[in-house]
Parts: structure tokens; sequence; C-alpha cells
């Protein structure tokens, strides 16, 4: 029921990029439920369901010169780029609720919303999310994320 697939993937990646395993493991377990093949009505893809879009974005500072959004389909290269991506929201927002709300509705949504000052800037009302399916999105990954700590430790 909370899988740890991809474990050394997800454990490489997550410490380099300073994230809890056990928060990349409920990330991926409600972007893509662990299938590598997956891909969804916006185009993201694979595991952590990364845009092609944002995949260029978190690596325009690598040599990769022929990127192919094929590799998002590959396991070991949508978790380093999705924990890259996610830590590049975590350090904008310093909250784990706020940057999975920009992970799911965009940097743009979420700046927005605390400028307008419909959610707070610390994520302790994220109960006021204006969009339905980013509202649900961060309840389940939090408490998917307090099941893996329970289960695995922390």
């Amino acid at each position: 029921m909370y899988p740890k697939e991809y474990s050394e993937y997800v454990y490489k990646y997550s410490e380099e990029n300073n994230i809890d395993p056990l928060l990349t493991f409920a990330i991926i377990k409600a972007e893509s439920n662990f299938n590598p093949e997956a891909t969804s009505n916006s185009n993201a893809i694979g595991l952590m369901q990364v845009l092609e879009t944002t995949a260029k974005e978190v690596m325009q500072n690598k040599t990769e010169e022929n990127f192919s959004k094929e590799i998002l389909f590959n396991a070991e290269d949508n978790i380093k780029i999705g924990t890259k991506y996610y830590k590049t929201l975590y350090d904008k927002y310093k909250n784990n609720a706020v940057a999975l709300m920009a992970y799911n509705a965009g940097s743009g949504n979420v700046d927005r919303w605390i400028q307008e000052g419909t959610i707070k800037s610390d994520g302790t009302d994220a109960e006021n999310i204006p969009y339905k399916e980013t509202n649900n999105y961060v309840r389940k990954i939090l408490r998917d994320y307090e099941i893996y700590k329970e289960l695995y430790g922390k």
C-alpha cells in the first residue's frame, strides 16, 4: 500500500537535494503510483510527473545538449529531475505544504495566492487553496508522508 519502489534513486537524489526520501515516496505515490510510464492530461511524464518544459528548466545548467522528453520515462532521470525541481520550490517557499502547492499548481499561482492573501506563505492555512485538485493533492501527500514516516521511521 505504501511501497518504496525505486529506493536506490529516491534515496540518492532526495539526499542530494536535502529532501526527506519518505516525502519523495509520498510525491511519487500521488503523482504516478510508481508507474514510470505514467502521463497526465497536461503532458506531465513519469514517476514524479515532470513536464518537459520544467525538466528543461531544471536541466539548463547541465550539459544535456540533446534533451529528449523520453528521458522522463527513465526512473532515475525522472527522480533526479523531480527532486531537483522540488528542492527549488522548497528553497523558494521554505515550507513543504507551499512547495507542494507550487509543484502541482505552479509557482505563479502560488505567488498570486500569497500576494492576494488567499494562503499564508507559511502554509498554515493550506485548506484555503482555491484549486480543489491542488487542495486534495497537498492534503494527500502530507497525509501519505506522515504514514510513510510511521511505517518506515524517521
